[in-house]
């Protein structure tokens, strides 16, 4: 028995004395402790790991089998029984009212929304024919990056397929219905449509590639004789009732490019003559149209970015410049996205006149947030007193859409020392060999250029075009050879007649077509990009050197900047004045640009974000792309589909200052 050992306690060598009870419940709870600490230790990194996806695992297991068990109606059941009773959804109320079909209606997607699938491609895509590259799961964006930016890229010389590539247009209602799964673009619209009578007979959707210029889409696809073709079969098909366009976003400039492609001579236009659209179209019911372009637009070919990038840059500053595993995410989208030629048809239009100077700008005295405009000197920026101060002597220029530095952002023109970057020398820079799959033009600058574009400090509307020729000129001579964004003196010139003018509302007319209508359909009531704080970024080669100023913003109320971004009153995407001038201004009447005198209706939508998750994205939304679930914009498009005029809906309904911006612009009409 000598040989059996009972183990050492760490405590055999203490003294052996007895314990007072007090000393018993002491050691007691030591033990446990250090027993809780050992098995603490037992568990390794993968142990709490492997823990965290298995709780997230059985809870999707759980939320699946709830999904797939409860009737569908139980969402709602909820929600009714949090909110009350649920309003019928339009195509219901409509129904009820005895509505019927009466116009053909087509939609006109805008710039994302629509699906892109594959026909031919590389070696590396070679198990993805027909299948979706953009609108989707997007599954393979994850397996395998580069080889889907190769695809979605265009020629950056030409600006249409690369060589051994073909990326085509999905067709039918289903290319643009939703974006991705459970993320519903037209979905809503046209199940509500569906409700009072409508099918595919009478509903049609004008899938193009809208990474194409306009023109483009007609070279490559015919897409505009295919829309063509199909309203003169739908108008033939309904007994003569004409059709109800319906255009979204970037649609809304496409189809302005329709209406004079489809009336002017071959071999540049369609043919259809003077008179096509009188015959052929009831009424153009634009929804969140940047008609004037949109700044959002502008930073997004200038430097990749937007408010959302500046922001997610200022929770997790560096992960999207990072070099790690060589994830230069910007770089690569500024690379694809700068071969997209539609991109240049939003950027502002009409200079100055349009959006402001240094020192002024149509929306002077609005700040974010205030329904009202109101005096800067008298408002209050923040309940704290010092705060009020500083913003109340501060002055916002709108109208300079670029400025280098906040100061620069805020003082008065005549203190800003700009220093012209026209002509200035650029050199290339020497690119290690780590980035050059992610080389823009910015490297062809060199330093010298880079500075010369910051020391000018402030660019307005009237700078744009000249700063985007100096950072991209590759792009910027395919898209002048595409888009013009002047602002015309004289419409009968025949230079006008050229393509490239067609989407720009200030440099060409509306159709000779007195009894249609336009309307100018937008959301109103969120914080909408207006103007950018940019700083230069640190010297290094694979950066993009311009970057909006995250940092620059306050910090209470947050209505007079915020990461760097100025906002007005908008659908987040698009300023109010952009989406409505035209409607309010300069197609009312009958002016040089609306010479027939088409009868026009601004139509905004004051945005009521969900009440609660169970909602969704809301019925009430003026988000730019949420709108389209909107039931007063859904029963507004689904009347005037039924007959009804614009009278008849409720003319316009206005709730920012359109109008009175709109006065403030000096245009002649």
């Amino acid at each position: 028995m000598a040989l059996l050992r009972r183990r050492k306690r760490p405590d055999d060598d203490l003294p052996q004395t007895p314990d007072t009870p007090e000393e018993d419940e002491d050691k007691t709870f030591k033990l446990l402790k250090r027993g809780k600490k050992k098995r603490r230790e037992k568990y390794s990194c993968i142990d709490n790991c492997c823990w965290l996806v298995g709780c997230i695992c059985t809870s999707w297991w759980f939320l699946l089998f709830l999904y797939n068990t409860l009737p569908p109606s139980f969402p709602q059941y909820v929600t009714e029984k949090i909110t009350g009773p649920l309003p019928d959804p339009p195509g219901v109320k409509c129904l009820k009212e005895g509505l019927k079909p009466k116009h053909p209606v087509v939609f006109v997607p805008g710039i994302v929304t629509g699906g892109l699938e594959l026909w031919e491609g590389h070696e590396c895509a070679e198990d993805l024919f027909r299948k979706r590259l953009w609108g989707g799961t997007f599954g393979d964006i994850y397996k395998r990056p580069s080889c889907w930016l190769q695809h979605m890229s265009l020629d950056n010389e030409t600006g249409l397929d690369p060589p051994g590539i073909r990326v085509r247009p999905v067709s039918g209602l289903v290319a643009a219905d939703y974006f991705a799964p459970g993320y519903f673009v037209w979905a809503v619209l046209i199940a509500n449509l569906a409700r009072v009578g409508y099918e595919e007979k009478n509903m049609y959707m004008a899938a193009y590639d809208w990474r194409l210029s306009f023109q483009n889409t007609e070279v490559r696809d015919q897409a505009l004789s295919r829309i063509k073709s199909n309203i003169e079969l739908m108008v033939e098909t309904n007994g003569g009732q004409k059709a109800v366009i319906i255009p979204h976003s970037m649609g809304v400039l496409y189809f302005l490019h329709f209406m004079k492609w489809v009336e002017a001579p071959a071999p540049m236009g369609g043919g259809g003559g003077s008179d096509w659209c009188a015959k052929h179209i009831k009424a153009v019911m634009n929804i969140g149209g940047p008609l004037l372009g949109a700044p959002k637009a502008l930073s997004g070919l200038f430097s990749a970015e937007a408010k959302d990038v500046a922001f997610a840059r200022g929770i997790a500053p560096g992960v999207l410049d990072s070099d790690l595993f060589q994830l230069q995410t910007l770089q690569h989208i500024m690379r694809m996205s700068r071969t997209w030629d539609s991109t240049m048809s939003m950027i502002p239009k009409g200079g100055e006149t349009i959006w402001g100077g240094l020192d002024w700008s149509p929306e002077e005295g609005y700040l974010p947030f205030q329904r009202k405009p109101a005096n800067l000197t008298t408002s209050r920026c923040s309940h704290n007193d010092s705060d009020t101060k500083r913003c109340d002597t501060r002055r916002i220029n709108y109208g300079r859409l670029i400025s280098f530095g906040r100061h620069v952002a805020e003082l008065h023109s005549s203190d800003i020392d700009r220093v012209e970057f026209r002509g200035a020398v650029k050199g290339k820079n020497h690119a290690n060999s780590s980035c050059r799959d992610v080389w823009t033009e910015y490297h062809n600058m060199g330093i010298c250029g880079i500075q010369a574009i910051a020391e000018y400090k402030s660019y307005t509307a009237g700078d744009l075009l000249d700063l985007l020729e100096f950072v991209a000129p590759k792009m910027m001579e395919r898209g002048t050879a595409h888009y013009s964004h002047g602002l015309a003196d004289n419409l009968d010139d025949p230079k006008y007649a050229h393509y490239k003018y067609w989407a720009n509302p200030l440099e060409t007319k509306l159709p000779k077509a007195p009894d249609m209508e336009i309307f100018s359909m937008y959301g109103v009531g969120i914080p909408t990009e207006r103007a950018y704080v940019y700083r230069l970024t640190p010297a290094a080669e694979c950066y993009i050197p311009f970057q909006i100023d995250n940092t620059a913003g306050d910090t209470d109320e947050h209505v007079c900047l915020k990461d760097g971004v100025y906002t007005v009153d908008g659908d987040e995407t698009v300023p109010a004045l952009s989406a409505g001038f035209m409607c309010a201004k300069g197609w009312r009447g009958k002016t040089r640009f609306n010479p027939s005198g088409i009868k026009t209706y601004v139509r905004e939508y004051d945005h009521n974000p969900p009440s609660n998750f169970l909602e969704g994205r809301g019925t009430q939304s003026g988000a730019h792309v949420d709108i389209m679930g909107n039931f007063q914009l859904i029963e507004d498009v689904i009347r005037v589909a039924a007959g009804a005029s614009g009278e008849q809906v409720g003319g316009d309904r206005v709730y920012t200052d359109i109008f009175k911006w709109s006065k403030r612009i000096n245009l002649k009409l």
